[in-house]
């Protein structure tokens, strides 16, 4: 999971390569940013609209996530699948 961003960004660069499109602005295009769009709303609608307006970039990765188990619990859980695989091989020599 550490280099899904980087080969994304790859096969995006070298497909962005592939491309002959070129944009233009078209002459009356005006530009149009998230306050703009929240300005006119009333109440509840422009509230939700600023809380969810993204105010700068962050310096968290997406990817961050804790991990699943504790020290403890880990332990815990081999444990038990130890004594699974014991407890299944008596069976298999005692039947």
């Amino acid at each position: 999971m550490d280099y899904v961003y980087d080969y994304m960004f790859h096969v995006l660069s070298e497909y962005a390569k592939l491309l002959r499109y070129k944009p233009t602005i078209p002459e009356r295009a005006l530009e149009i940013c998230s306050e703009t769009l929240a300005c006119p709303r009333v109440g509840v609608h422009k509230t939700f609209m600023m809380e969810l307006m993204v105010k700068g970039p962050t310096n968290v990765s997406p990817c961050n996530m804790p991990p699943p188990y504790d020290a403890l619990a880990i332990q815990a859980l081999l444990e038990r699948k130890a004594n699974a695989v014991s407890q299944v091989e008596l069976w298999e020599k005692k039947y």
